[in-house]
């Protein structure tokens, strides 16, 4: 059975986009300031894969407690 590119792009474009709406709901749910959090979510919108990347890497921890 063949995969196509299309398939895979399809694909991946769903992944990012669950991904990137995790990283909003964490970006919104932490104790990071009003004016930060608006950018943080700027950056992940306006460039979805980097954005997540960075968001991940660099990003405002949430209110939970680590288990």
């Amino acid at each position: 059975m063949e995969i196509h590119m299309f398939e895979l792009s399809g694909l991946f474009g769903i992944i990012l986009l669950a991904l990137d709406i995790w990283a909003l709901i964490s970006i919104f749910s932490s104790g990071a300031s009003t004016g930060s959090k608006v950018l943080w979510a700027l950056l992940v919108i306006i460039l979805p894969l980097l954005g997540f990347i960075i968001w991940l890497v660099a990003g405002p921890k949430s209110n939970r407690a680590a288990v």
